[in-house]
C-alpha cells in the first residue's frame, strides 16, 4: 500500500516553503521507485510548526515540523517514504499534541485532516450532514435551531445570528433575498476566516446554502479580502465542484430550491468590513457606511433583504444543524455560547488557532498555549479583537473570554484575534497608531471619525512632545468621547478604545 504523506497547502505553509517540501518528497519517491500518495491537506493551525509534514502509519498520523526544504533529505533517509520515520523533528501522533488535544474543535474539526477540495473527504468526515437535515426542515425550523444554539456573530458586534436570520425570513416571499458572507478579514492577528476558506471551503459553502434554504434566498456572495489569492483560488474551485455535485445551482440536492454562489473580491479597504460599507462596495460603489435604519436584513444588497454574516458564523451553522442546537449551546458560558476560534499572534512563541468554549481566560491562552513571548521577555500588553479594541494589562488577563465580561472592561473580543506585546513596546506609539489607522481607513462620511482621528494624532503628538500635557490629555479624553458618541459606525466609535486603554493603564508611555 502506498504511504500517505500530507503537506499543507494554506498560505502560512506556502510562505514557509511547503510547495518545495512537497516537490522534493515526490521527487525522492520517484527516484527510488516508491509509490506514495502525496496529499496537500489544510493546516491544523499550529502556525509555529509550519510546514507541518504528516505521514499516515496506520496507527495514526505522525507529524514533523517545522520542516524546511533543506530538511527533506534527512527525513527521506530516516524512512519517511516507508512510513516509519525516525527523525529529530518528529512530534509523534499529531492528534496527541497538547496544543490540539486541549482544544474543543467544533467548527474547525476537519482542518488539517482532509484535502480541502475533495468533496469525498468532506463527506467522509461528516460534511453535508447539516445540509441533509436542513432540507428536511422548514425555513422557520432551521432558523429556530440557529436561535436556540445561541450563536452570535463572530465579526465583532456579537449580534445573535438567529435574530438576523429571522428578520430576513419574515420579509415577503416575493422579494429577492441574498446571503452575503463577509470574508474581508482585516483585523490584526486574525486568520481564522482564511483557515476556513483555505482548509475547509465546503464548510462555508454548506453554511451559506443552509442560510439560503432557511430564508428563501437563491443567491449568495462571498466578499473576499483581496489579499487572499490562495483562498480565492480554492473557493472558486470548490464552488465549481459543489455545483457539479448538486450542492449548488438550480436544484440543491433535489429540493427544487436553487442557490447560486460566487466570490467577489473586496476593495482593499478596512472600512469595507463594516456590513453596510461592504454592501455598497458589492454594488460597485465606493465603500461608504450607510445610516441605520433601515437594517440590511430589511433593505440590504440592491435594496433587498440580506443576511450579512461573518465566515465563522456561517461556518458554524452546519455543526448546529447536524448535531442539534443544544450540542452547541451546551458549550460556553453566560450569553456567549459555543466555541470561540482564538487566533494567537504577535510576539508569541507558539502562535496559531485555538478553538475553545467561551470562558477560558486570556492568561490560559497566553501561557498554556502560547508558552510566552518569542523574544523571551515579559509580556506587557495584549490586544484582543483587532486594531479598534483595548490594550489589556496583566491585571486583566484572568478575565474569561466572554463578550459581556470583556465589555465590562471597556474591551471586546471581536473576531478573536489576540496580539501580544512584550515589555519593549511603546504603548504611546500604539495609541497614536490607533488614531492614525482610523485617519487612513475612515470612509470619511461622518465628521467625528474623519476629522476626530486626524485631530487625535495631532493631540497625541503634542502630549508626547511634552506640550501642555494636562490640557492636551483632557482634550484627548473629550475627543475620544465625541468619537464614541457621534460616529456613524464602529470605525470611529471604537477607535478611541485602544487610546483610552493606554491613557488608563499605560499613562507613562503616553506622557513620556
Amino acid at each position: 500500500m502506498a504511504t500517505r504523506i500530507y503537506v499543507p497547502c494554506d498560505t502560512t505553509a506556502l510562505s514557509l516553503g511547503a510547495d518545495e517540501v512537497a516537490r522534493q518528497i515526490q521527487q525522492a519517491a520517484d527516484e527510488r521507485g516508491l509509490s506514495i500518495t502525496l496529499v496537500r491537506n489544510g493546516s491544523r493551525g499550529l502556525c509555529w510548526l509550519e510546514p507541518l509534514v504528516e505521514v499516515d502509519t496506520g496507527q495514526g498520523r505522525i507529524a514533523f515540523g517545522p520542516v524546511e526544504p533543506d530538511d527533506v533529505p534527512t527525513l527521506i533517509e530516516a524512512g519517511l517514504l516507508e512510513g516509519r520515520p525516525d527523525h529529530e523533528a518528529c512530534l509523534g501522533n499529531i492528534e496527541e499534541h497538547p496544543y490540539l488535544k486541549r482544544q474543543q474543535r467544533l467548527t474547525f474539526a476537519r482542518i488539517g485532516l482532509t484535502d480541502p477540495l475533495s468533496i469525498e473527504d468532506y463527506r467522509e468526515h461528516g460534511g453535508f450532514q447539516g445540509l441533509a437535515r436542513a432540507v428536511e426542515l422548514s425555513g422557520q425550523a432551521i432558523v429556530d435551531q440557529v436561535k436556540e444554539s445561541g450563536l452570535r456573530g463572530r465579526g465583532g458586534a456579537a449580534f445573535p445570528t438567529g435574530i438576523k436570520w429571522q428578520t430576513v425570513l419574515d420579509q415577503p416571499d416575493d422579494q429577492q433575498k441574498y446571503i452575503v458572507c463577509n470574508a474581508d478579514e482585516g483585523d490584526s492577528g486574525s486568520f481564522a476566516d482564511r483557515l476556513v476558506m483555505e482548509c475547509d471551503p465546503y464548510l462555508l459553502i454548506e453554511g451559506m446554502v443552509i442560510a439560503g434554504l432557511a430564508v428563501g434566498a437563491d443567491q449568495g456572495f462571498i466578499y473576499l479580502r483581496e489579499e487572499y489569492p490562495v483562498a480565492h483560488r480554492i473557493l472558486d474551485e470548490a464552488i465549481a465542484r459543489a455545483e457539479a455535485e448538486g450542492y449548488l445551482g438550480a436544484d440543491v440536492r433535489g429540493t427544487g430550491q436553487s442557490f447560486y454562489l460566487e466570490v467577489r473580491l473586496a476593495a482593499g479597504a478596512y472600512i469595507c468590513g463594516e456590513e453596510t460599507s461592504l454592501l455598497e462596495s458589492l454594488e460597485g460603489k465606493r465603500g461608504l457606511v450607510r445610516a441605520k435604519p433601515p437594517l440590511p436584513a430589511i433593505h440590504g444588497l440592491f435594496g433587498q433583504p440580506t443576511i450579512v454574516n461573518n465566515v465563522l458564523s456561517l461556518a458554524t451553522v452546519p455543526f448546529i444543524l447536524a448535531q442539534g442546537a443544544s450540542a452547541y449551546a451546551d458549550v460556553g458560558m453566560g450569553k456567549s455560547r459555543g466555541t470561540l476560534p482564538i487566533q494567537l499572534a504577535g510576539n508569541i512563541r507558539q502562535g496559531g488557532l485555538i478553538e475553545l468554549g467561551f470562558g477560558v481566560t486570556l492568561r490560559e491562552i497566553l501561557e498554556d498555549f502560547g508558552s510566552g513571548t518569542l523574544s523571551g521577555r515579559p509580556m506587557k500588553a495584549v490586544q484582543v479583537g483587532g486594531p479598534l479594541m483595548a490594550y489589556l494589562p496583566e491585571s486583566q488577563w484572568d478575565t474569561p473570554m466572554d463578550y459581556e465580561a470583556f465589555a465590562g472592561l471597556g474591551a471586546g473580543i471581536g473576531h478573536g484575534g489576540v496580539v501580544v506585546f512584550d515589555d519593549t513596546v511603546d504603548m504611546g506609539a500604539q495609541a497614536r497608531f490607533a488614531m492614525e489607522f482610523c485617519a487612513v481607513e475612515s470612509c470619511g462620511k461622518c465628521t467625528p471619525c474623519r476629522i476626530g482621528s486626524v485631530r487625535g494624532v495631532e493631540v497625541i503628538d503634542r502630549i508626547r512632545a511634552g506640550e501642555r500635557p494636562e490640557e492636551n490629555l483632557a482634550l484627548l479624553e473629550d475627543l475620544c468621547e465625541t468619537m464614541v458618541d457621534g460616529s456613524l459606525c464602529a470605525m470611529g466609535g471604537m477607535t478611541p478604545f485602544p487610546v483610552q486603554s493606554v491613557m488608563k493603564h499605560f499613562p507613562d508611555d503616553l506622557t513620556g
